[in-house]
């Protein structure tokens, strides 16, 4: 080959090659992660996800891509939000209850994977856990049915106490099978308990008065998006008053409550992760059966059992999946 023409092949490939970098990068898979609660809260559920995805081969900003997007609270905001995603074209949208229940009304070509505390079949998401139709699958986390087994703990640890205070989100969907269990459980250990219900951060406050004014000794704190995304204003007023709180999400215990128990967040976004992997790789979501969790962890903090004067059993110490000192 002669110079010239060597140098005029060169310089053509050295001006084709951002094309084609360019198109690799369209061509690329944009996954959709859409939440109707704030985004503030969620940067562990991202890590699991980004953590299933790697384990099934797809790695963020190598051959795949995440799209996060956020109503911070406002639910009026998520069509809009979902229009977005749809108008990018992504590959396919893992989101929360809320923001599953929008998209799975309004689109049937694109896969989407939820991800939520509640039971799937009763949200009317799915038909069937073991067949799901259509174009949706998911992870459970099933906060409502451990609710009886978090009250038991509870007591373990505040043995004197014979009024806990339930704290309530009414408007989220579970909330109803979560207190009957703890009303069941409250019935068979002979505890009373006082429920104070909360649909907005504004409503914690007067609910803790209450607490207090009846003589509750303990706090359990249930499921839903309010309260688990408000973990932090709960916590400040658990400690101001100086209620032992039992919590479902280890979140809340990393930040000053004293115990959570339930199945881990992160691990279920991390199963959402490998199920965004299979889809990318052809499989259909209505053959990826709904994820039950498999594994529950206890979680205590010392240092809060220690400024609320409690002692803590050695027996749910040796149980414990974490104690932090």
């Amino acid at each position: 080959m002669k110079r010239r023409a060597f140098i005029t092949l060169l310089g053509g490939a050295a001006a084709t090659w951002p094309i084609a970098a360019r198109a690799q990068q369209v061509a690329m898979p944009v996954i959709g992660f859409l939440r109707s609660a704030s985004i503030e809260q969620a940067q562990h559920m991202l890590d699991g996800l980004r953590r299933g995805l790697k384990e099934a081969g797809y790695v963020e900003g190598h051959n795949v891509g995440i799209d996060v997007r956020s109503a911070e609270g406002d639910r009026k905001r998520v069509p809009a939000l979902l229009s977005e995603l749809i108008g990018r074209r992504v590959a396919l949208i893992v989101c929360n209850n809320v923001a599953a229940q929008v998209a799975k009304a309004t689109i049937n070509t694109v896969p989407i994977i939820f991800v939520f505390g509640g039971d799937p079949v009763k949200e009317g998401l799915v038909t069937s856990i073991n067949r799901p139709e259509g174009n949706i699958t998911g992870v459970t986390f099933l906060t409502s049915s451990i609710s009886a087994k978090r009250f038991e703990l509870l007591r373990e640890l505040v043995p004197q106490s014979t009024t806990t205070g339930v704290l309530i989100d009414p408007s989220s969907a579970p909330s109803t099978l979560e207190l009957k269990d703890i009303e069941a459980a409250a019935g068979a250990l002979s505890r009373e308990i006082v429920v104070g219900q909360a649909t907005s951060v504004g409503d914690f406050k007067p609910v803790f008065t209450n607490f207090v004014e009846r003589g509750v000794g303990c706090v359990l704190v249930g499921g839903g998006p309010l309260l688990s995304n408000q973990r932090a204003a709960i916590v400040a007023l658990a400690r101001r008053h100086g209620l032992p709180d039992a919590h479902q999400l280890r979140e809340a215990v990393e930040i000053g409550g004293l115990m959570s128990y339930g199945s881990s967040q992160t691990d279920a976004y991390r199963q959402a992760g490998l199920y965004a992997g299979r889809i990318l790789s052809g499989a259909r979501p209505a053959d990826l059966p709904i994820i039950y969790p498999s594994r529950f962890e206890l979680v205590i903090n010392l240092k809060t059992a220690k400024a609320l004067g409690l002692v803590v059993p050695q027996s749910l110490q040796v149980a414990a999946d974490e104690v932090i000192e």
